[in-house]
């Protein structure tokens, strides 16, 4: 799947701001467009439900290249925010190919990578930490899914940290069988992991979960990202232990979308997708504090996340 893929699902169901028809064609001229409805990231919460003070910070970003990424001055970025881990998805670069930019960063002397076996240029992830986990492995345990490198788990004393970039249906859902299969054996993976302890997972999960979850439902509930084959897999997620932390601590918060299209101007329209998620066993749920998305954060089509957690 190419990113491409993505944005031109995204932009075939779009049929105006609000999911209706554009008022043009109704033959009313001369309306002026709606203003955006922009998504303000408010102050971060840095104490949990239970009192604890924040002390793991955690940040996920599609980078839609990591060497185009780098040149956009991403790095800039992730030194201002400064997260205890970084997680990358979408690196669409060989390791031998890394930036001496990312792969020289002090901040993060530890750094693992996984990228696609077959195919130059295409997925990708990658884990950068401040302190070095107990242990690292790559991909699920299933050679059809982890030869495309989507997945790296890192243990820590108190939780895993599992950093995906899921599989999109692609355009036309050629590929809605196999994501149907990804999201069962990658659940049954998870499950796994979390019967041993508590777990994070962040990344691109390639899925907008509710209508809330991205600008025009109406028009793309036949497209990758939005069918309810998609969001199904989602839920059964949830239904196995583990909660969405987005929405969590904002149930009602509309307009918070972290991938937009690089056509149609979608991004300062703020016709946008939320694809990018931290997804928490419920063990966690007592030390969340915050789930932020840094949607002024430029340099790809999606913008990263952030979470502050008490462990």
């Amino acid at each position: 799947m190419s990113k491409r893929s993505k944005a031109e699902g995204a932009v075939d169901g779009e049929n105006g701001e609000n999911g209706a028809a554009p008022e043009a064609k109704k033959g009313k001229k001369g309306k002026e467009p709606e203003a955006p409805i922009l998504y303000e990231d408010p102050p971060d919460k840095l104490t949990s439900k239970d009192g604890r003070d924040a002390n793991m910070k955690i940040t996920s970003w599609n980078v839609d290249g990591l060497r185009a990424w780098v040149k956009k001055k991403g790095l800039d970025w992730v030194r201002e925010e400064a997260p205890d881990v970084l997680c990358l998805q979408e690196t669409k670069c060989a390791e031998k190919a890394l930036p001496a930019d990312i792969t020289s960063m002090p901040e993060y002397p530890h750094k693992y990578w996984a990228g696609s076996e077959e195919k130059e240029g295409y997925s990708g992830v990658a884990i950068l930490c401040k302190t070095e986990p107990i242990k690292v492995t790559y991909g699920i345990g299933k050679e059809e899914h982890d030869k495309e490198g989507r997945v790296i788990t890192a243990e820590f004393p108190a939780f895993f940290l599992v950093t995906a970039y899921v599989p999109n249906a692609s355009r036309g859902l050629v590929r809605l069988d196999y994501r149907k299969t990804w999201d069962v054996d990658f659940r049954a993976y998870l499950s796994g992991l979390d019967a041993q302890k508590p777990l994070v997972l962040c990344g691109d999960l390639n899925v907008a979960h509710q209508e809330i979850d991205l600008k025009n439902p109406k028009g793309n509930k036949k497209n990758a990202g939005f069918t309810p084959e998609e969001r199904q897999g989602f839920t059964e997620l949830l239904e196995a232990g583990f909660v969405d932390s987005f929405r969590e601590l904002y149930p009602e918060q509309g307009f918070a979308y972290t991938f937009w299209t690089y056509m149609m101007n979608a991004r300062s329209k703020n016709v946008g997708w939320r694809l990018d998620y931290f997804v928490l066993s419920k063990a966690l749920l007592p030390g969340l504090c915050d789930s932020k998305i840094r949607n002024t954060a430029m340099g790809s089509d999606h913008c990263p996340i952030t979470l502050h957690l008490a462990v």
